[in-house]
Protein backbone atom coordinates (compact mmCIF):
# COMPACT_ATOMS: atom_id res chain seq x y z
CA UNK A 1 0.00 0.00 0.00
CA UNK A 2 1.45 3.44 -1.28
CA UNK A 3 2.51 5.85 1.60
CA UNK A 4 2.31 9.71 1.04
CA UNK A 5 5.92 11.26 2.04
CA UNK A 6 4.96 13.89 5.44
CA UNK A 7 4.66 17.14 3.99
CA UNK A 8 7.19 18.42 6.92
CA UNK A 9 9.81 16.06 5.06
CA UNK A 10 9.70 17.06 1.85
CA UNK A 11 12.41 19.84 2.13
CA UNK A 12 14.48 16.84 1.93
CA UNK A 13 14.30 15.83 -1.31
CA UNK A 14 14.22 19.63 -2.60
CA UNK A 15 18.15 20.34 -0.96
CA UNK A 16 20.86 18.89 -1.81
CA UNK A 17 20.33 15.69 0.94
CA UNK A 18 22.35 12.28 0.19
CA UNK A 19 20.35 9.10 0.21
CA UNK A 20 21.22 5.39 1.26
CA UNK A 21 19.78 3.24 -1.34
CA UNK A 22 19.62 -0.39 -0.05
CA UNK A 23 19.36 -3.53 -2.92
CA UNK A 24 19.26 -7.22 -2.34
CA UNK A 25 22.18 -9.12 -3.75
CA UNK A 26 21.38 -12.30 -5.13
CA UNK A 27 22.02 -14.23 -2.14
CA UNK A 28 19.67 -11.94 -0.45
CA UNK A 29 22.76 -9.88 1.39
CA UNK A 30 22.24 -6.13 1.28
CA UNK A 31 23.92 -3.30 -0.93
CA UNK A 32 23.70 0.05 -0.04
CA UNK A 33 25.27 3.03 -2.36
CA UNK A 34 25.03 6.79 -1.63
CA UNK A 35 21.97 8.37 -4.45
CA UNK A 36 21.01 11.30 -5.06
CA UNK A 37 17.10 11.40 -4.51
CA UNK A 38 13.89 13.69 -5.34
CA UNK A 39 9.84 12.92 -5.19
CA UNK A 40 7.48 13.59 -7.33
CA UNK A 41 4.71 13.55 -5.27
CA UNK A 42 3.77 9.94 -6.07
CA UNK A 43 7.30 8.13 -6.50
CA UNK A 44 10.36 8.02 -4.91
CA UNK A 45 12.88 9.07 -7.68
CA UNK A 46 16.54 7.85 -8.08
CA UNK A 47 18.89 7.84 -11.17
CA UNK A 48 21.69 5.17 -12.21
CA UNK A 49 23.63 4.02 -14.54
CA UNK A 50 22.68 0.82 -16.73
CA UNK A 51 24.41 -2.37 -15.33
CA UNK A 52 25.55 -1.02 -11.86
CA UNK A 53 25.37 -3.08 -9.08
CA UNK A 54 22.10 -1.31 -8.21
CA UNK A 55 20.97 -1.25 -11.08
CA UNK A 56 21.37 -5.08 -11.61
CA UNK A 57 19.82 -5.34 -8.10
CA UNK A 58 16.37 -3.66 -8.68
CA UNK A 59 15.88 -5.58 -12.02
CA UNK A 60 16.03 -8.78 -10.08
CA UNK A 61 14.29 -7.72 -7.21
CA UNK A 62 12.84 -4.91 -6.36
CA UNK A 63 12.08 -4.39 -2.47
CA UNK A 64 14.36 -1.36 -1.62
CA UNK A 65 15.18 0.81 1.27
CA UNK A 66 16.19 3.98 1.32
CA UNK A 67 16.88 6.39 3.98
CA UNK A 68 17.89 10.35 4.04
CA UNK A 69 19.03 12.03 6.68
CA UNK A 70 18.97 15.96 6.99
CA UNK A 71 22.57 17.33 5.85
CA UNK A 72 21.82 20.34 8.65
CA UNK A 73 20.16 17.95 11.77
CA UNK A 74 21.76 14.39 11.60
CA UNK A 75 18.84 13.61 14.13
CA UNK A 76 16.14 14.24 11.39
CA UNK A 77 15.78 11.11 8.89
CA UNK A 78 13.29 9.58 6.30
CA UNK A 79 13.24 6.17 6.09
CA UNK A 80 11.24 4.28 2.83
CA UNK A 81 10.77 0.70 2.25
CA UNK A 82 9.06 -0.18 -0.82
CA UNK A 83 8.96 -1.87 -4.24
CA UNK A 84 10.71 -0.14 -8.03
CA UNK A 85 6.99 0.70 -9.97
CA UNK A 86 9.17 1.53 -12.99
CA UNK A 87 12.61 1.31 -14.49
CA UNK A 88 12.47 3.66 -17.43
CA UNK A 89 15.32 5.62 -19.95
CA UNK A 90 13.08 8.04 -20.43
CA UNK A 91 13.88 11.40 -18.82
CA UNK A 92 16.82 10.07 -16.74
CA UNK A 93 19.29 12.29 -18.89
CA UNK A 94 17.07 15.45 -17.94
CA UNK A 95 16.21 13.95 -14.30
CA UNK A 96 20.19 13.76 -13.95
CA UNK A 97 20.97 17.25 -14.97
CA UNK A 98 18.09 18.40 -12.47
CA UNK A 99 19.35 16.40 -9.73
CA UNK A 100 23.28 17.20 -10.72
CA UNK A 101 22.23 21.10 -10.63
CA UNK A 102 20.34 20.67 -7.08
CA UNK A 103 23.68 18.55 -5.63
CA UNK A 104 26.40 20.61 -7.18
CA UNK A 105 25.77 23.52 -8.91
CA UNK A 106 26.31 22.55 -11.90
CA UNK A 107 24.83 20.06 -14.99
CA UNK A 108 26.14 16.62 -14.86
CA UNK A 109 29.22 16.71 -16.26
CA UNK A 110 30.48 13.12 -15.62
CA UNK A 111 29.05 10.84 -18.88
CA UNK A 112 30.61 8.48 -19.93
CA UNK A 113 30.41 7.63 -23.76
CA UNK A 114 27.74 4.82 -24.24
CA UNK A 115 26.89 4.64 -21.17
CA UNK A 116 22.44 4.66 -20.36
CA UNK A 117 20.97 6.48 -17.67
CA UNK A 118 17.22 5.29 -15.85
CA UNK A 119 15.50 6.51 -13.54
CA UNK A 120 13.84 4.15 -10.82
CA UNK A 121 10.93 5.26 -9.28
CA UNK A 122 9.99 3.68 -6.08
CA UNK A 123 6.39 2.99 -4.30
CA UNK A 124 6.98 4.03 -0.86
CA UNK A 125 5.28 1.36 0.92
CA UNK A 126 6.62 2.11 4.17
CA UNK A 127 7.72 5.67 5.82
CA UNK A 128 9.09 6.23 8.79
CA UNK A 129 10.15 9.36 10.07
CA UNK A 130 12.24 10.55 12.78
CA UNK A 131 13.24 14.11 14.58
CA UNK A 132 14.69 15.57 18.03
Amino acid sequence: MTQIIPVDFLDLFKKPSIAHLATLMPDGSPQVSPVWVDYDGRYVLVNTAVDRQKDINMRRDGRVALEIQDPADFFRYILVRGEVAEITETGAEDQIDTLALRYTGAAYKWRIPGQVRVMVKIDPEHVTTSSR
